[in-house]
């Protein structure tokens, strides 16, 4: 049977499958395989695969090593993973059952099975669950070397985006100044720590604060992050001028707070701007957005129009990556 693969030439093909499973998007009943040149990953969900990568349809082989939800129900299971917690989103009590046990059953490292009772709500972006399977909320995530303890019923976080933080990350220099603005459990302030950075991460939750400090500590960056509960608008106060880097994920409302970020800006300084718009204009918006808190006092650059995934039929979530110089 075909399925959806990967597709990458070998000598990409060690580090484009590390990206994949960092996102939790590598289908382990299938083999890998190779052929022409070419390597083929199989991935779980083909929609959630960023669009640089080629997505081809392949009949590869079956694993036998290793036993999946799809083996022990009779329909197409769909899952995330958030360290040893999966998540599930089933109407159906009954279905709900069938895949939480197949979960556990199957060979995967899961011990907790959640589905979701409602959408994200309220100004700390957190939804109710149902726990199906095992005991509690909180666990241990990890993605690119860093690990993550986070309570998924009381803080934000978003296993998809792991690519998308490394690839932010992996633009911070030591010695920078860097400012989340909507910092959850310290997902981006953590790595740019790592790098070297002094990182400041706000957030109006007081439990992704404490996740925050705790993220941290356990990640050795704990003199390197500041983590501030409270409301952006009021910490930045303190911080006018100050960032070399921003970060604004807050992609339906972060156009509210381009004033903060504009006034956090050093003399020179990258915004991180996440927006949700439809595929017909996913950057004009954002970026007239962008141009109109920030000219004529900054001069403003789009270095990067980035789409980072698919949010819903015809609608993108992308990133601009903006560079601010003051005038």
């Amino acid at each position: 049977m075909a399925v959806p693969c990967v597709r990458v030439p070998v000598a990409e093909g060690e580090a484009t499958r590390r990206r994949l499973a960092a996102e939790d998007l590598v289908d382990h009943s299938r083999e890998i395989e190779t052929a022409d040149g070419w390597i083929y990953i199989p991935v779980t969900d083909p929609l959630a695969v960023d669009e640089d990568l080629t997505v081809v349809s392949r009949a590869v082989e079956t694993r036998d090593t290793q036993q999946t939800p799809a083996d022990l129900v009779p329909f197409d299971p769909s899952y995330e993973r958030v360290g040893d917690v999966a998540l599930v989103d089933e109407d159906d009590p009954g279905r709900a059952a069938a895949l939480a046990s197949a979960i556990v059953e199957s060979d995967l490292p899961v011990g907790t099975v959640l589905d979701r009772a409602s959408k994200v709500k309220g100004q700390q972006r957190v939804r109710d669950w149902e726990v199906l399977a095992g005991e509690g909320t909180e666990t241990v995530h990890r993605e690119y070397g860093y690990e993550y303890l986070v309570d998924l019923a009381a803080v934000y976080f978003s296993p998809r985006l792991a690519t998308e933080r490394h690839r932010v990350a992996e633009q911070v220099a030591a010695g920078e100044r860097a400012f989340d603005m909507f910092a959850g459990v310290g997902p981006f302030v953590v790595p740019f720590a790592g790098r070297g950075a002094t990182a400041v991460g706000v957030d109006v939750n007081p439990d992704a604060v404490r996740y925050m400090r705790e993220n941290a500590r356990r990640n050795g960056v704990a003199d390197r992050v500041t983590a501030v509960e409270g409301g952006v608008r009021e910490v930045a106060a303190d911080y006018e001028g100050w960032a070399d880097r921003i970060v604004m994920n807050l992609p339906h409302s972060a156009d509210d707070f381009l004033d903060t970020a504009v006034a956090l800006a050093g003399d020179e300084a990258v915004v991180h701007y996440y927006d949700i718009q439809h595929e017909s204009d996913p950057y004009g918006p954002g970026e007239t957005a962008v141009r109109e808190a920030a000219e004529p006092d900054c001069d403003v650059t789009v270095e990067t129009r980035h789409t980072v995934r698919s949010y819903a039929p015809h609608e993108l979530n992308v990133c601009l990556d903006v560079r601010l110089t003051r005038a």
